[in-house]
């Protein structure tokens, strides 16, 4: 049962924050220097086509055709839905008749208009030989000048009827709803015979342009002011802020990288975030507009503080490391660290500066002011190699010769 007992105490006490217990004041102690360090800062995001349309008809009818599903993508111009015409083509042929009404009358005036200018014609020659008098040649000058006016009412009147067929073939044409741009459909919430207008909610659908995509997310003022003072300038921080990733709602990472392309001048003072936009080329579609996400910023840092995790005791949201000072006396000192992290080690960016000494193993053991026995990393290692053996007899009296370093 001894055996058993010893071999359990063996089993539980490798390396971590407990450690073995030795039965001394010996712990590993690692000097402060710096490594690279990839940081990864994530942010909320939400997904937007780059131009996302809401498809409305300007006049009120019913529907009588939808020309296109869900998902299909649409070009510039394409008639999307149908409206009830028939009212607005018979307006159309009746702004035709006008037209074409008011050319005959055109027509007759010219026609009026020539036949009075032969005739003021003749009354000038007719007066110049004495036949007639003024009175007479008057009298047709008068005749001619009404007959031009007449002509230029006419015209008037064509100009009129022409606007107003114009008018009714726009009326007409609001009947075919067109994609402004080119596209993917949305939704379409509305069937064949459903009244529309341009007061209907929800739209008709949208249509969204999808060959690439803006991800909005938003920055810390304290975030966006530090980049703008480093790149000495906002445009300047826009055109130099590194290529972001993209992760997805099912955790994965959008294959293709984005580029910052817009910083919002304003700061929301309900939140104290700016609103920026990266823009994601989308050329296998996979994006859809309105999904979300997380933008992903690297960052390379070349004189990072890294500690492994198991060094770090954590109490409620704060981090604590021992730190050994030049009377071989550990302090309990408090540290902070990046957000995030791989999961084994943290990236301190204050509590600790190089050249500092902490405790790696057996932290839980130790006590703020409490003296120890500092060793290295490899010297305890070998402590722990030698002490899993059992002993060279495999015994619990070989167990405990081990531990003391006896043969």
């Amino acid at each position: 049962m001894l055996v058993v007992a010893v071999s359990t105490l063996v089993a539980c006490g490798g390396g971590g924050k407990g450690g073995m217990n030795f039965g001394d004041n010996e712990y590993p102690i690692v000097t402060v220097g710096t490594s690279n360090a990839e940081m990864l800062t994530t942010y909320p995001a939400t997904i937007k086509g780059m131009q996302d349309v809401e498809i409305r008809p300007k006049i009120q009818g019913f529907l009588t055709r939808v020309n296109v599903h869900e998902g299909q993508a649409v070009g510039a111009g394409q008639i999307l839905f149908v409206l009830d015409n028939e009212t607005y083509q018979a307006a159309v042929r009746q702004a035709q008749a006008a037209v074409n009404q008011a050319k005959a009358v055109i027509n007759t005036a010219e026609a009026g208009m020539a036949t009075a200018k032969l005739q003021y014609e003749n009354s000038q020659q007719l007066h110049k030989n004495g036949v007639i008098g003024d009175f007479e040649l008057q009298t047709a000058l008068n005749s001619f000048n009404s007959a031009q006016a007449q002509v230029n009412q006419a015209k008037a009147a064509l100009g009129q009827a022409e606007a107003g067929l114009a008018s009714a073939r726009e009326n007409l044409s609001f009947c075919y709803v067109k994609s402004p741009a080119s596209g993917v459909v949305g939704s379409l919430p509305y069937k064949v015979g459903a009244l529309v207008s341009a007061q209907s909610n929800p739209a008709l659908t949208t249509v969204s342009n999808i060959s690439a995509m803006e991800v909005y997310f938003s920055m810390t003022e304290k975030d966006i002011l530090e980049m703008t003072k480093n790149a000495g300038g906002l445009n300047a921080a826009v055109s130099t802020y590194p290529p972001v990733r993209l992760k997805l709602a099912d955790g994965s990472i959008y294959p293709h990288e984005g580029r910052v392309v817009k910083v919002s001048g304003v700061i929301d003072a309900a939140t104290g975030t700016v609103s920026m936009i990266a823009r994601f080329p989308n050329p296998e579609r996979l994006l859809k507009s309105g999904g979300s996400g997380s933008i992903v910023v690297q960052r390379d840092n070349s004189s990072a503080i890294v500690i492994p995790q198991s060094c770090v005791l954590s109490v409620q949201d704060k981090k604590f490391v021992y730190v050994l000072g030049a009377d071989k006396k550990v302090k309990y000192t408090e540290i902070t660290v990046d957000p995030q992290n791989d999961g084994n080690n943290f990236i301190v960016t204050s509590g600790l500066k190089v050249g500092d000494k902490y405790v790696t193993n057996g932290i839980t053991k130790l006590s703020d002011g409490m003296e120890i026995v500092p060793i290295t990393p490899e010297q305890y290692q070998k402590k722990i190699d030698e002490s899993s053996k059992l002993g060279t007899d495999g015994t619990a009296k070989g167990f405990v010769n081990a531990m003391t370093g006896k043969k």
